[in-house]
């Protein structure tokens, strides 16, 4: 018996409704793959993230389609869309509302802000100062946001899609290690393949694929489908591998700055969101192992000696999965 395949008391119920994720999963990928062409690993991860309610990065160099991917994935869901664009000048207020007095009523009103949408596309977010980019903390962890002593939540689904360029890049700045945090997962885009490329050229020759890009779930659905996505079964066995994992972060030599106890839970909902597009209702290694990277790396902090050898985060993550054993059939 493999890992995780043993009688979660849900069986059959959990199987079939796991059917329904794929189903409108596949839907949702369908429609982002034309506008964003030979990418399967990027829209995969992105599905991930949706479907375990997390927030999303996505880093790259400027022009090789990350606002895209992010305004695919707004206009394939029926849902409230907000887009802000980060700037040196954006202030907190211009993201989460300002209260405005009307001098007839002789009361204030909350005006809201981009932020009470069910998708928030930021876009460049490493350009607007640490004092903006701290007003989605609230936002991004709790659901909610507290303004003029209100506390107002925010509806499900509620995703955070953030684009930034690398930090080495002009007009930046580097993202607090709180905000990092929040982010379920960080992706690169990276340059499409050559013919990839070619074929880009005659589908963007008579206008945007986007704006022909319709709807193909609502937020209801989102939801539903969440919902089902905590019900996929982690064994025993799973939990501790991804608590080894997280752990062996924290003991690395090479690293100054291991994951935190959110990268854990983050870890389990995406490893389950994994499982569920494979159409699996448990959880096993092969999850976990294609997430670690994604999910904990962009958390790290190396330290001096792995500066030196030029080691990147993502390459010590591969080195921990690679030496951690692997839990056997349960």
């Amino acid at each position: 018996m493999s890992l995780g395949t043993q009688n979660d008391g849900q069986g059959g119920g959990v199987r079939g409704q796991v059917g329904e994720v794929v189903a409108v999963a596949e839907r949702i990928r369908g429609a982002i793959g034309t506008v964003i062409e030979g990418k399967p690993d990027v829209l995969r991860l992105t599905l991930t993230v949706l479907l375990a309610e997390g927030h999303l990065l996505i880093e790259d160099v400027p022009g090789v389609g990350k606002t895209m991917l992010a305004k695919a994935l707004g206009r394939a869901v029926d849902c409230s869309v907000q887009r802000v664009q980060f700037t040196p000048d954006l202030l907190p207020s211009d993201i989460t509302g300002v209260s405005v007095y009307h001098q007839d009523r002789h009361e204030f009103e909350f005006n809201p802000g981009p932020v009470f949408a069910n998708i928030v596309l930021g876009d460049e977010i490493n350009r607007a100062s640490p004092k903006t980019q701290s007003a989605l903390l609230e936002c991004m962890e709790e659901r909610q946001v507290s303004a003029d002593g209100q506390t107002r939540p925010l509806e499900r689904p509620f995703m955070v899609v953030a684009t930034q360029n690398p930090g080495d890049m002009e007009g930046t700045y580097a993202l607090p290690e709180a905000q990092r945090d929040r982010f379920m997962a960080r992706v690169s885009v990276g340059y499409p393949a050559p013919q990839d490329e070619l074929d880009m050229i005659d589908s963007h020759s008579a206008g945007s694929p986007l704006e022909a890009l319709t709807p193909v779930a609502d937020a209801a659905q989102l939801r539903d489908i969440a919902d089902r996505v905590c019900e996929v079964h982690v064994a025993p066995g799973m939990r501790r591998y991804v608590v080894d994992l997280v752990n062996a972060t924290r003991t690395a030599p090479e690293l100054d700055l291991g994951a935190s106890p959110r990268a854990t839970l983050h870890l389990v909902r995406a490893a389950r969101a994994h499982a569920a597009l494979d159409g699996r209702h448990y959880v096993v290694p092969d999850d976990v192992q294609a997430l670690a990277v994604p999910v904990l790396a962009h958390r790290l902090l190396p330290g001096p000696e792995a500066r030196m050898e030029r080691l990147t985060p993502e390459q010590i993550v591969s080195r921990i999965v690679a030496r951690l054993p692997v839990p056997g059939p349960q």
